[in-house]
């Protein structure tokens, strides 16, 4: 009886912070279906109106459109940098090395605001003209963060005689790099480079300073809260942004949940 009794609270607890979690989610996806300016509950008159205004709304498009470039230029720029140096930290022996894993994980965990005056300093003093790639730059500095985060700690998890033993049957590293390497380390890039597109995506402090005269969709949306007069049209529009993240993240989750790192080594070696 005791025993039942703990799996019911220990149930009602995980209910209850997972209610915490996502009731101001399904509040803000019902309101996006109110057809009164106004947020009142409970809802009187349902419609999809707002959806349609949303649509054809050509600063909500552009802001989509920059937010997406962005977001997907940052990500795949820090998969290369963040990678890079994950594997110049791992292997290389040299003083300091300590300091530098350091200083390339500081950036995330500086305030935003810094990070934003910063760069928007050194654009001014440079002359660069605000752009979408000084968005992307600053983007940048803290997506290497992530991947380069979760490829270092997949590296020191990776036992040194899986690559001793691709030498030994005569691989070069080329060949290494393809068969053992990638495939171990292909779960922690996907799962880095969709946490990266997601921080990208929905970044707004560092974006202020480095959009200049442009929006991004959470520069808008921020905007339109502000003002207090496109509410129903921001619901629908956080509502899709849900949506577009949840669909990357599914597939993500299914694929590192199927995958099997050993059969697909084995075949790489059999097909060579």
């Amino acid at each position: 009886m005791r025993r039942r009794l703990s799996r019911l609270g220990l149930w009602l607890w995980v209910w209850a912070v997972l209610f915490f979690l996502f009731a101001p989610i399904v509040t803000i996806i019902l309101f996006g279906f109110d057809r009164s300016n106004v947020e009142t509950w409970p809802i009187q008159h349902w419609t999809m109106h707002w959806y349609s205004v949303a649509w054809n709304d050509p600063q909500v498009r552009s802001a989509f459109v920059l937010s997406i470039k962005a977001a997907v230029a940052a990500t795949v720029l820090s998969l290369l940098l963040g990678s890079l140096a994950a594997f110049g930290v791992h292997k290389a022996r040299f003083f300091g090395r300590d300091s530098i894993s350091l200083l390339l994980i500081l950036p995330l965990a500086l305030p935003g605001v810094i990070t934003g005056v910063a760069l928007n300093s050194a654009f001014q003093w440079t002359g660069i003209t605000l752009s979408i790639w000084t968005i992307i730059v600053g983007h940048t500095t803290f997506c290497i963060v992530v991947i380069y985060n979760n490829v270092i700690a997949r590296l020191r998890r990776t036992s040194n005689t899986l690559l001793e033993a691709s030498a030994d049957l005569g691989a070069n590293t080329l060949q290494t790099f393809r068969l053992v390497t990638f495939p171990t380390i292909a779960t922690a890039l996907v799962s880095g480079a969709l946490l990266a597109f997601a921080l990208s995506f929905d970044e707004v402090i560092v974006t202020t300073f480095t959009a200049g005269a442009q929006n991004t969709l959470p520069i808008w949306i921020f905007g339109a809260i502000r003002l207090g007069q496109q509410l129903p049209e921001v619901n629908v529009v956080v509502t899709m942004v849900v949506i577009l993240m949840f669909i990357p993240i599914l597939i993500a989750a299914r694929l590192t949940g199927t995958e099997n790192f050993a059969p697909r080594v084995a075949a790489a070696r059999k097909s060579d």
